[in-house]
């Protein structure tokens, strides 16, 4: 039972820190996301080779390393992973410092419909009617939005599709959560540098830079590697069914930073598809139960 808290609170931790990223991309809106998404990168497989070293992990990494680029289908597995993730982070933060939270929060409320249907589609998982049926609520509510809205969400889905697709990719690869960080990171750093060697020079844009932003930019590193560490940590000790719930506390506080914080509109079509989509939602956690139930009833 000590465990099971012990879970619990790394993964609650884990997503209020998700749900309040957006303002630390906030503070870095004087810097472009492009800019801010090549330092992310780099700091962060920074801070994973001196946690893996500080874990005295470091052979174990050099072993995994090894066996990732001698098997092709592996390396181009979580090469593409880092592409993905690479994309899914651009979005967020250029959505964060051009006024969507909003639409990054509905985002992620839609992600992890995307992500089953992945599974159905590439992992041939099956759906129950119930199921079926909140994914055609949640299309609902995106049609909706757009239609009556006048814009079509695609912040939300492009969140929603690149994570899936990472989601996707990180489960065909297989790999430590640690180790696969580090090196979806090492994988992209070389490409930041060189970008920000083409844009910034050889001072890779800190000479112009206030002390308090160069801090934020290395800070980057720390603030995406801390909740993806505790998460790591968090599904170790909790049922996924019980993370299938505490994944909604993010994409609640960017509903709430958006709103309250940022002051972005949040107009009755937004009520009327957040609803389907929040219904929806429920629809397919209780399906889920029953399946859970149904399968410890049996065995």
């Amino acid at each position: 039972m000590g465990q099971q808290k012990q879970g619990i609170f790394y993964g609650i931790f884990a997503y209020v820190l998700w749900g309040v990223l957006p303002v630390y991309w906030k503070l870095l809106d004087t810097t472009g996301a492009d800019i801010v998404l090549a330092h992310r990168i780099i700091w962060s497989f920074v801070f994973m080779l001196v946690f893996i070293l500080a874990t005295k992990r470091w052979a174990a990494f050099i072993t995994e390393w090894k066996r990732i680029i001698r098997n092709r289908k592996t390396f181009l597995t979580i090469s593409s992973a880092s592409l993905v993730i690479s994309l899914n982070w651009l979005i967020f933060i250029w959505a964060v410092q051009h006024d969507y939270v909003v639409q990054a929060s509905l985002g992620y409320y839609i992600n992890p419909l995307v992500s089953v249907l992945f599974a159905v589609i590439f992992l041939k998982e099956s759906l129950s009617k119930l199921q079926t049926f909140s994914f055609i609520v949640a299309g609902i509510g995106v049609l909706y939005l757009t239609m009556n809205y006048g814009v079509f969400p695609w912040v939300s889905l492009m969140l929603a599709f690149s994570f899936a697709s990472y989601g996707l990719l990180k489960k065909i690869a297989s790999l430590d959560a640690t180790f696969s960080l580090a090196i979806e990171t090492l994988v992209v750093t070389p490409v930041a540098l060189l970008y920000l060697w083409a844009t910034a020079g050889i001072s890779l844009g800190f000479s112009e830079e206030h002390v308090s932003i160069i801090t934020l930019l290395i800070g980057a590193g720390v603030a995406t590697a801390i909740p993806l560490l505790l998460f790591g940590s968090a599904v170790l000790y909790i049922p996924l069914s019980m993370v299938g719930f505490l994944q909604y506390i993010a994409p609640t506080f960017m509903l709430l930073l958006g709103v309250f914080l940022y002051n972005e509109p949040f107009t009755q079509a937004h009520i009327i598809t957040f609803t389907l989509i929040w219904v929806s939602l429920v629809m397919y956690m209780f399906s889920s139960f029953q399946q859970h139930k149904k399968t410890k009833t049996v065995s």
